[in-house]
């Protein structure tokens, strides 16, 4: 897939999610005493506890949007527990350096979102003209690796962005492996994400037919593969084909990146999204806003605004098999004893035909004042919000933001503020199943 900023044009690539089988042979690595993410002998993607952990997110052009940092807040807000974030080596676009990729990372942890960092440089690698290799991209790595250090169970390093075209693909396995053992030997031990030839999309089958070599190749035993779902993935047939070969194979897969129209084809996203869901695979959507030169259909958010949800924003948040439907939180940001630093309780006060009448305390868990907040949910039945005293809400399709009024602007350290509000139903008045606080998720109170 290719991509066009307002100032260059570069290549797309799908993000999936991990979920794909293990040999045990190939599993015998994957120790419980892991630092960070894992593979099991079961192909699952774990944590360092031990919990599965099954990717729903999107991709953040961040190289060539660093000042749009406030959108990780608005993806989470909207559900997702992860973000791909593009990064530039430095030869084809401005260097994301070892400062700015350690800003990325700790602004991935303050919103409770797992880190795909990517380099997008390789992408189409021997037919794009000033692409890199992987080797290149294995280098930035390393030079930037004192940002990365520690942060196993929070970054996944996808090492280049669809590393080749279709000219020359068949260099793609012995040039990933090397990548990843020069990693290795560099002293990574995250687990790492490799991209498919063919712009990502793999229809010569090269990753699918060299994924076991390439698997064994790395002494972790802790890779994972990731196709990129666009045109060449049109139809029911061949986007279950290609993921249960990966699951037969007992090798993990992803989709990295995929979109619901492109330039090459139709993909069938609704096919994308439920397969992944029946199979336990995750799926990164692109892209989250900024996409030009044609593209610019694959924005999810118009002008990077949460409250402006495109049709593509709407059906990957809120559709069938949807973010906001099937993404769970990373255990490692439950924090000790699983407690979210913040709780809301969500109550109706009454109710009549049609209407009703709520109440909402947002209570601070934490030991600081919360100063200026964004109080966001997703209403189940179609719900929505005629007036509110302590809020301005925004709604965007069935989920709401809330912002402050001047008077509950401050919440304690330890204390709480209250909201009432009027509403309208049908058929159904189910309250929200979770709240998120800037951010970041809210137990029940």
């Amino acid at each position: 897939m290719r991509f066009r900023t307002a100032l260059a044009a570069t290549v797309l690539g799908l993000t999936g999610v991990l979920g794909a089988l293990l040999t045990p042979a190939q599993a015998t690595t994957a120790t419980a005493a892991a630092t960070g993410f894992r593979i099991s002998d079961s192909g699952r993607l774990l944590e360092s506890n031990g919990d599965d952990f099954v990717m729903r997110g999107v991709n953040h052009a961040h190289t060539w949007y660093p000042t749009r940092t406030s959108s990780l807040a608005d993806i989470k807000a909207l559900g997702a527990n992860t973000v791909r974030v593009v990064l530039s080596t430095g030869d084809r676009w401005a260097r994301n350096d070892t400062a700015d990729v350690a800003a990325v990372a700790a602004q991935c942890r303050q919103n409770r979102l797992i880190c795909v960092l990517e380099a997008h440089d390789t992408t189409g690698y021997g037919e794009q003209s000033g692409a890199v290799s992987l080797s290149r991209a294995a280098d930035y790595w390393i030079g930037v690796k004192s940002a990365l250090e520690g942060q196993e169970r929070y970054v996944i390093v996808n090492i280049g962005n669809e590393p080749y075209g279709n000219t020359g693909a068949h260099g793609w396995t012995s040039d990933t492996k090397a990548a990843i053992q020069k990693l290795r030997a560099a002293g990574f031990a995250h687990t790492l994400m490799v991209d498919a030839p063919n712009w990502g999309q793999d229809w010569s089958f090269t990753m699918r037919d060299n994924a076991a070599s390439v698997f064994a190749a790395d002494p972790e035993r802790n890779t994972v593969f990731s196709v990129h779902m666009y045109g060449v993935f049109d139809t029911a047939a061949e986007i279950n084909a290609y993921l249960n070969h990966f699951v037969a194979a007992r090798l993990p897969i992803v989709v990295g990146e995929f979109g619901h129209n492109h330039s090459d084809g139709d993909p069938d996203e609704d096919t994308i999204l439920a397969a992944t869901q029946a199979l336990g695979l995750g799926y990164l959507g692109w892209s989250w806003s900024g996409n030009g030169g044609g593209v610019e259909y694959l924005d999810m958010a118009a002008g990077f605004d949460a409250t402006a949800l495109t049709p593509w924003g709407r059906r990957i948040f809120h559709g069938p098999n949807g973010i906001a439907h099937t993404s769970k939180e990373a255990t490692v940001y439950a924090g000790t004893g699983g407690t979210a630093p913040c709780a809301v309780t969500y109550r109706v006060t009454g109710q009549w035909t049609g209407g009703f009448q709520g109440e909402l305390t947002v209570r601070n868990r934490g030991s600081a004042p919360v100063n200026g907040w964004t109080l966001a949910w997703t209403f189940p039945n179609g719900q929505n919000i005629t007036q509110m005293w302590g809020g301005t809400p925004t709604r965007n399709g069935p989920t709401v933001t809330v912002t402050p009024a001047p008077y509950t602007s401050m919440i304690p350290a330890n204390g709480s503020v209250s909201l009432g509000f009027l509403g309208t139903w049908n058929g159904s008045n189910e309250p929200p199943a979770a709240f998120t606080l800037n951010g970041a998720a809210c137990s029940p109170a």
